[in-house]
């Protein structure tokens, strides 16, 4: 073309509103093409163990911090409107399930989105333009397989990760505020904790855990391999990033939820 654009591009730039429905063909592009490499290459254990380290260890001081403080809020603004009823007893109930099914996911998913999504994107960027994408295919390598693959596969297996140990810190900060503010018994708080729980409550929010994992990645890799107009490219790509991982995480819940409910 006469002015480097493909096609695509030239129609999304006339129409705005194509551009959603291009950019979500590329990611759907690109998920196929993970997947595929994801299943039929030899992953290298190497570069999935560091982003792993990446992801999941250097996200736990965050991811705790936010899940203390979640059930403590939590069991207190509900204890407090409970105790006025006499029905302080059920804050555990309360907290457990609320935890669970949706605060310690997507919480987490939201603080790993902003931390991880935006650290990939700035990555993938910066290499994407000083040109080392393009010295890894003149190599005859695969960036997809090189980039893509460990990241999205570090996150599938991190965040549910993470969401478990959420799940266990904020259950430990509601408890904390049960016994210091509400008057109730530890042995007390995680019996009427267990009583109300089921596996379903645990498995939902693994689950939503699971797709938003896959939000992240891939919308960060996207947008990472994309990025076009030097260091300015990297910061807009990078806000975009964030963006829609939050973005696809809340409206991905609401849809997960109403399928978890309904299974």
């Amino acid at each position: 073309m006469a002015n480097g654009k493909r096609p695509m591009a030239g129609l999304a730039g006339s129409f705005p509103a194509a551009s959603f429905f291009v950019t979500v063909g590329e990611i759907a592009d690109l998920s196929i093409a993970a997947a595929r490499h994801g299943v039929r290459t030899r992953r290298d254990v190497a570069l999935v163990l560091e982003q792993l380290d990446q992801i999941g260890v250097k996200s736990l001081s965050i991811v705790n911090l936010t899940a203390v403080f979640m059930g403590m809020v939590l069991a207190l603004q509900m204890g407090t409107f409970l105790a006025k009823f006499g029905a302080q007893i059920f804050v555990s109930r309360i907290v457990g399930v609320s935890l669970l099914r949706e605060l310690a996911p997507v919480l987490t998913a939201l603080m790993v989105g902003g931390r991880v999504g935006a650290g990939i994107t700035a990555e993938l960027g910066t290499m994407a333009v000083t040109e080392q994408i393009d010295a890894i295919r003149s190599l005859g390598a695969d960036p997809v397989r090189k980039l893509v693959v460990p990241r999205v596969l570090a996150l599938l297996i991190m965040l549910p990760l993470l969401t478990v140990i959420a799940d266990a810190v904020g259950v430990a900060g509601g408890c904390l505020i049960a016994m210091t503010e509400l008057g109730l018994g530890a042995d007390f708080y995680f019996t009427t904790l267990l009583q109300a729980l089921a596996f379903s409550d645990f498995a939902s929010g693994v689950g939503k855990a699971l797709f938003f994992a896959y939000f992240i990645g891939i919308i960060a890799c996207h947008n990472g391999l994309n990025v076009r107009g030097g260091a300015d490219g990297v910061g807009r790509a990078t806000t975009r990033t964030v963006v829609a991982a939050s973005v696809a995480v809340l409206i991905g819940d609401f849809f997960l939820s109403k399928i978890f409910l309904a299974l």
